[in-house]
């Protein structure tokens, strides 16, 4: 029963992140929460049962800095579709690119990392696309992270936290999810 989760809201229900139902519980027992949703299974005390927490809103406002996406293969791979970013074609060889080479400057981060196929990669060498007569197909940017994205996932899980996060995520991501 203390394996499940529960989702804690902002003081103007905005979904901050999950944590463990017995923080949850300990959360609301302590007065800086109260209690939204109970899950099915209650918490069995000495004298009484609790309702175990799944949705929790903290009684006052958290500020938090905006989620940032790691900067890791997998996520630049995600960003660019798993395409090469100068031919356009999905290919099994995809690498990681600077655009400004490192050993001229560039910095590993994510405005200046592309994913490229091994030719294009090869092809591009030491020099930057201006230089090798090469045509980036779009820009690299940061992605944008929203913390109703993050917790998406757990939606097919707990059903009784979807009418929580219609509200906070964007129509590409409720089509995504078919909400």
């Amino acid at each position: 029963m203390l394996d499940r989760h529960a989702l804690v809201l902002n003081q103007d229900y905005e979904p901050l992140n999950v944590c463990g139902v017995r923080r949850a519980f300990a959360l609301v027992f302590g007065g800086r929460a109260e209690l939204l949703e109970a899950g099915a299974e209650p918490i069995l005390g000495v004298d009484r049962e609790y309702p175990a927490p799944s949705v929790i809103r903290l009684r006052r406002r958290v500020r938090r800095p905006r989620p940032q996406v790691r900067l890791t293969r997998r996520e630049v791979f995600a960003r660019d579709r798993q395409r090469c970013q100068y031919c356009g074609n999905g290919h099994q060889d995809l690498t990681l690119d600077h655009v400004v080479p490192r050993r001229r400057g560039g910095s590993h981060v994510w405005e200046n990392i592309v994913t490229a196929c091994q030719p294009c990669n090869h092809r591009k060498g030491g020099r930057t696309p201006r230089e090798a007569r090469m045509r980036l197909l779009s820009q690299p940017v940061r992605p944008r992270l929203s913390v109703a994205q993050q917790l998406a996932e757990h939606l097919q899980r707990y059903e009784e936290w979807r009418p929580f996060f219609l509200g906070w995520l964007d129509r590409e991501t409720q089509r995504a999810l078919a909400i």
